[in-house]
């Protein structure tokens, strides 16, 4: 990098960058060209001049996500250094660079997530909630960073930040051996953090050796004694692989027949192809709660109404009264004030077919919305 160039970064001289400017217009351009090199922008980053990092990623956007030798950008080099202004003033140029891969494609998220930047580590997650999904080159999520490097408040924001805008399907999924973060913090003795875990996750999943988290603790640490893991985990349900039935893995998953909830969705899936109007999963939700009302008001004002009056002939009476066919009908029949006219196997009938339609419409709005 040019000499006069780099000792402006170090010192924050935004005049003198301009004067450099004014000599050698493309200076930036060049280095920029360079496919990896320490810029201006990563030497300010470094030594916390906001200001010229900030007219440096002005001038040239892409810089920002240039990463030099050592494979890191200059918002990695701003939190290794503690620079926490210049990480947010870099957030604002553009807020993606806290998805920018370095080294093993460790993202700003996963560095704050491992140094336990906690303040910094929330700001990403909500400044940026798409970088939660990106993964190391070891397959690692900003939890596993987290739960290796036994960071437990960063697991704690990253825990509570999942469930906050459910995702915490995120927490079963595995590195490079498989395992998630509950075989991870098993396999590390932190009772705490499995704490945070239990009853947000699968606490039988299996890694990549057919291993639960429950093995891990009988493999490590049962003759150690380290029980509390142990205790932790059987309180859970959490069981040994030997003792598990059922479809435990994705082959096994892809080979059984599909489910009633799994035909739902490949049936909205199918509705809803070259649809430009409300998604399929949407006109259901609003045909079943018509339903629902229908059925519902259907209890309230059933065909024939309710009886007006009561209504008990004498049956001393009733066949010398008897004149018509009208009063040997319906209306001579006993009843009471408030009780259904329809009656025999009509309202058997009537009542269960919408009950069953009431009981579906719901059951519906549910599983939709759930």
């Amino acid at each position: 990098m040019d000499e006069q160039l780099q000792r402006a970064a170090e010192d924050g001289d935004i005049d003198k960058l301009y004067a450099r400017l004014a000599s050698n217009p493309h200076i930036l351009q060049r280095i920029d060209d360079t496919p990896y090199a320490n810029t201006p922008l990563h030497m300010s980053a470094c030594v916390g001049e906001t200001l010229f990092a900030m007219e440096i990623a002005t001038l040239r956007p892409s810089l920002a996500r240039k990463l030099n030798h050592l494979g890191l950008s200059p918002m990695h080099l701003a939190l290794q250094n503690g620079q926490v202004q210049t990480v947010r003033a870099l957030m604002t140029v553009d807020v993606d660079l806290i998805r920018v891969k370095g080294r093993g494609r460790v993202t700003p998220l996963h560095y704050a997530a491992e140094i336990e930047a906690d303040v910094l580590l929330a700001e990403f997650l909500s400044a940026c909630p798409s970088s939660i999904e990106d993964l190391t080159s070891r397959c690692e999520t900003a939890v596993h960073v987290a739960v290796k490097n036994g960071k437990l408040n960063s697991v704690k924001v990253l825990v509570g930040w999942l469930m906050r805008v459910k995702m915490e399907e995120i927490l079963n999924w595995n590195d490079e051996d498989g395992n998630t973060v509950l075989h991870i913090a098993t396999l590390t003795n932190q009772p705490e953090v499995i704490k945070l875990l239990i009853g947000r996750m699968n606490v039988n999943a299996k890694n990549f050796e057919g291993l639960t988290a429950l093995d891990i603790f009988y493999e490590r640490f049962q003759h150690n004694n380290k029980e509390e893991v142990g205790k932790i985990l059987r309180n859970a349900n959490a069981k040994r692989a030997s003792s598990l039935s059922g479809v435990t893995g994705l082959s096994d998953h892809l080979s059984r027949q599909l489910t009633f909830s799994e035909l739902q969705d490949r049936f909205l899936n199918v509705l809803g192809n070259g649809s430009n109007t409300k998604s399929p999963r949407d006109m259901i939700l609003v045909v079943a709660g018509l339903v629902a009302a229908a059925t519902y008001q259907a209890v309230l004002s059933p065909p024939g109404g309710y009886w007006q009056d009561d209504h008990s002939p004498n049956t001393t009476t009733a066949t010398a009264t008897a004149t018509s066919t009208a009063t040997a009908g319906r209306e001579g029949k006993p009843h009471s004030a408030g009780k259904m006219i329809m009656s025999g196997p009509c309202l058997y009938l009537f009542l269960g077919y919408n009950t069953a339609a009431f009981l579906t419409s719901a059951c519906t709005i549910l599983d939709l919305l759930l």
